[in-house]
């Protein structure tokens, strides 16, 4: 009885070091994913404001009108 104790109590901390590895390479994922989308969906949104406001400049001009 002794013995199946410790084999349950085993398998719950293998389980328990399993999950919180998963945790931790999700965590790692998911700083990865950060590190390499932001900087490109910056970039895109970027340029695309920056060729937005650009036409507008060049329709518009910068006077009143291009802020209203």
């Amino acid at each position: 009885s002794d013995s199946s104790s410790n084999v349950s109590y085993d398998s719950d901390e293998d389980y328990r070091l399993a999950q919180k590895e998963w945790n931790e390479s999700l965590e790692e994922l998911q700083q990865l994913v950060l590190v390499l989308l932001l900087p490109w969906v910056g970039k895109y949104f970027g340029r695309r404001c920056s060729y937005w406001l650009y036409d507008r400049y060049t329709r518009v001009g910068l006077g009143k009108s291009f802020f209203m």
